[in-house]
């Protein structure tokens, strides 16, 4: 695999893969705020970073959910596109991130807690819900020309995921 592949991001991204990792961050973040184990940030981060940057390719938690869990419950695959859920993933990196150093450069676990908080919110909403607050915020910055048309066409023209639908 060339750096170029790895260093890739899914396009298409099957939803069902997406919410079960979003699911999984539910399991970790809720661990994380119950238990204190504070600890638990630097996989959290971690993950967050190799979604960001390869998908679930060097992701432990995507590739356990891409090649054990989905397959197991043997449900149709429903793509969505990828710019988004990475765009999505590059929050939740930039938050576990944030609430890494917040926790170990100045030792604020308060600060930690409530990032992690937001984490857990809206790995919950896409997890239980299928609500992706971070694809929601690209189509807001998309349709305020942020985000430029061609960084995800089927983003801007709903007319070609409907047709692929068919």
């Amino acid at each position: 695999m060339s750096p170029r592949q790895i260093f890739s991001f899914p396009n298409p991204v099957n939803e069902i893969s997406a919410r079960l990792v979003a699911a999984g961050v539910v399991l970790m973040t809720s661990t994380l705020l119950v238990s204190g184990w504070n600890w638990l940030l630097w996989p959290l981060a971690f993950g967050f970073l190799a979604r960001v940057l390869t998908g679930p390719t060097l992701s432990p938690l995507g590739q356990f959910v891409t090649r054990v869990v989905t397959p197991a419950l043997g449900l149709e695959e429903r793509l969505t596109a990828g710019p988004p859920k990475r765009f999505a993933q590059g929050i939740g990196a930039t938050l576990s991130l944030s609430a890494l150093i917040a926790w170990v450069g100045f030792g604020s676990t308060g600060i930690a807690h409530v990032l992690v908080g937001m984490i857990l919110v809206a790995a919950s909403l896409e997890a239980f819900v299928g609500l992706c607050l971070g694809c929601k915020i690209f189509g807001l910055l998309m349709r305020a020309g942020v985000i430029p048309e061609d960084v995800c066409a089927d983003c801007a023209d709903i007319s070609r995921r409907l047709g692929a639908a068919a």
